[in-house]
């Protein structure tokens, strides 16, 4: 069978990064392969990905064919990467190693190569918005990667992010903002809901105006390339609601608060390298 692609673990980030490019025909279905843990996760996907696609579990002989693809994105928990072993009878080396995409939280390029030395690899930090092609992805090259390689890469995130080529030690800041940061937006918009529904708004519409609240402000933040500070100035008028407000976010330690938990999951995926 000859592959095109194949994905090592298949969670939701490899679902979706892989969605797009089989619904783009970029790769054919039939010619992407994809593996994981276990048999029961293997059948359940086949049922929920396209059909023709091939999904097998690691313990299934079959499974060895993805070290034959040309690129692989390895998309499986940090912890498990001990579990999995470069297949040598299977890598395909023409003119130029297979290309090997990491996705993993926090395992630096050093780990990637001495784990598959065989292969060219690549540090890729995506961030959940992917699902809806609204994503960004912060990506790190071997220093063996072609040109060609580098390319292909940007034509796997392209469709669902926007894609920014850093130096590998900024991927942990970057992560700590982008990859974690869906969850800051999320906490900070559950909390403003609750904050309406005790002001009294109805729980449904109090969750929808928070959420288009954010949304409509990171658009003007981006449309108009404003600073932060004066969206703030331009609503915060004197003695008037939201500088009274604001206030007491500043009392609260808020802003402290989301610089710390910024450095915080920097400093984490760099303990997890």
């Amino acid at each position: 069978m000859p592959l095109s692609i194949g994905i090592i673990g298949l969670g939701r980030m490899a679902q979706a990064i892989l969605t797009p490019l089989i619904e783009k025909e970029d790769f054919k279905v039939n010619e992407v392969l994809g593996v994981v843990g276990q048999e029961e996760t293997a059948k359940r996907l086949l049922e929920q990905m396209p059909k023709g696609i091939n999904i097998f579990h690691a313990r299934d002989e079959r499974s060895k064919e993805i070290w034959s693809a040309p690129i692989k994105i390895l998309a499986v928990k940090p912890q498990q990467l001990n579990q999995i072993q470069e297949n040598k009878d299977y890598i395909n080396l023409n003119n130029e190693k297979p290309l090997l995409v990491s996705v993993l939280a926090g395992v630096n390029l050093k780990r990637l190569q001495l784990t598959f030395p065989n292969h060219c690899c690549v540090r890729a930090v995506p961030n959940i918005p992917v699902l809806v092609a609204a994503g960004l992805t912060g990506l790190s090259f071997g220093k063996d990667v072609s040109l060609n390689q580098k390319l292909s890469v940007e034509a796997i995130f392209n469709p669902i992010s926007e894609v920014i080529e850093l130096p590998e030690e900024q991927l942990d800041a970057f992560l700590a903002l982008t990859s974690s940061g869906p969850a800051y937006v999320a906490l900070i918009t559950e909390a403003l809901s609750d904050g309406a529904v005790a002001a009294g708004l109805p729980r449904s519409l109090a969750n929808e105006l928070a959420t288009k609240t954010l949304a409509g402000s990171a658009t003007l933040l981006e449309k108009r390339g404003m600073h932060p500070a004066e969206l703030k100035d331009m609503v915060a008028s004197p003695s008037g609601t939201t500088i009274a407000a604001l206030r007491h976010l500043e009392m609260s330690g808020i802003r402290s608060a989301l610089i710390e938990a910024v450095v915080l999951a920097a400093e984490r995926s760099r303990e997890l390298s």
